[in-house]
């Protein structure tokens, strides 16, 4: 039969071991750390699946966003932390991520993104418009940065001082994903001043999905009188 001073001192040497193979175990494991530091850029109306990877630490780990907002139509899995959905607005997205292990007390780390989201239609002068006698005329490029095909349809028109519109171009085309397409365009719209608006306008229909994109001049295009 153990003694009162035999059992502290028993129950003594099991704490420090405890202790020291707690110790031990801390010093052993990797401190927790995000490894990703940026983002790829990402495409409005295509599938999106990113990954904020992390070392160290005690499993398993939580994510959330501290601050700022992720891209509209993308959430952040608490447990894996994948970036998932479709996002559905262009723009520069910043947000702070929080990653906490299962120590005890928990560790914390936070690193902050920014998340770029393209259009996926684009559509800009190729070649500006311009008088030319009494001929107006120039080129659009148009681009599909989706991973989809789509049906585009492209129209140009003249808009004089007084709010008349002329056409100059239009075309209607299968515009496969990731090709561009130059558009020339060209009319004899009379005597005026003008700004020329160009819209691009597509849609994929398996998901009844409709993108738009706009050029316009800035200042007016003068076309003189032969007189």
């Amino acid at each position: 039969k153990m003694s009162g001073r035999s059992t502290r001192r028993a129950m003594a040497f099991v704490w420090l071991v405890m202790v020291c193979g707690a110790v031990a175990s801390l010093r052993a494991q990797a401190p927790l750390t995000i490894t990703t530091s940026t983002l790829p850029t990402l495409t409005a109306g295509s599938s999106a699946r990113v990954r904020i990877t992390v070392t160290g630490g005690a499993e398993p780990l939580t994510f959330r966003v501290a601050e700022g907002k992720l891209p509209p139509g993308l959430k952040l899995n608490p447990t894996r932390g994948s970036i998932a959905g479709v996002p559905t607005a262009p723009g520069m997205y910043r947000f702070a991520v929080v990653v906490t292990d299962s120590n005890s007390p928990a560790i914390q780390i936070e690193r902050e993104f920014t998340l770029v989201v393209t259009a996926a239609l684009s559509i800009e002068w190729k070649r500006m418009p311009a008088v030319h006698g009494q001929q107006l005329d120039g080129s659009v490029i148009v681009t599909n940065y989706s991973d989809r095909d789509f049906t585009l349809t492209v129209i140009v028109v003249a808009v004089n001082q007084i709010g008349r519109a002329t056409a100059l171009g239009y075309q209607e085309f299968t515009l496969r994903s990731g090709a561009e397409q130059v558009i020339p365009f060209g009319s004899g719209p009379g005597t005026g001043e003008y700004l020329v608006h160009a819209d691009a306008v597509a849609e994929v229909a398996s998901t009844n999905t409709i993108y738009r994109a706009r050029k316009q001049t800035t200042e007016p295009l003068v076309i003189q009188s032969q007189e």
